[in-house]
């Protein structure tokens, strides 16, 4: 079963939060994938990982640009093939409220969401319930004043 990771945005928006994580990863030697809602939103976060101020270099790679065995990391709208992550990754990062039906082959996912947006904390919670019933670890993280909290 997957580490499946609740990160409850507070403090910034996803554009600034993500691109740290996504360093972290790339920083340890992983690869991600980022399953994001829509063509247009994947459009709109490939462009702000390229000028992400920190870590001020984040590779990757959405279904526009190709060679997905080749990107460290990479953006999509759909999930995973049955034979694993186009990029071999083994983080998976939730975005705009998605779901995965190949949790098992990550080693961690990351659920993002909106803490001032009603309706996604609500589905984040949905969400939660559904992982856990599905025996998932779960951990929940906060952001705070130094960054993520890990709560509960």
């Amino acid at each position: 079963m997957a580490e499946y990771g609740f990160y409850h945005l507070t403090r910034t928006p996803l554009e600034r939060a993500l691109p740290r994580l996504l360093g972290r990863v790339l920083d340890a030697g992983g690869r991600a994938m980022v399953l994001l809602g829509s063509r247009e939103r994947m459009e709109a976060l490939d462009a702000a990982l390229w000028t992400a101020p920190e870590p001020d270099w984040l590779p990757h790679g959405t279904p526009r640009t190709g060679h997905a065995a080749l990107q460290p990391i990479w953006l999509t709208t759909e999930d995973a093939p049955a034979e694993g992550a186009p990029n071999a990754a083994r983080f998976l990062f939730l975005l705009d409220g998605m779901t995965s039906a190949r949790l098992g082959m990550f080693e961690r996912v990351l659920d993002l969401f909106d803490g001032s947006d009603e309706a996604a904390v609500q589905a984040a919670r949905q969400r939660w319930r559904d992982a856990k019933a599905a025996g998932h670890a779960l951990t929940y993280w906060q952001q705070g004043a130094r960054g993520w909290e890990k709560a509960g």
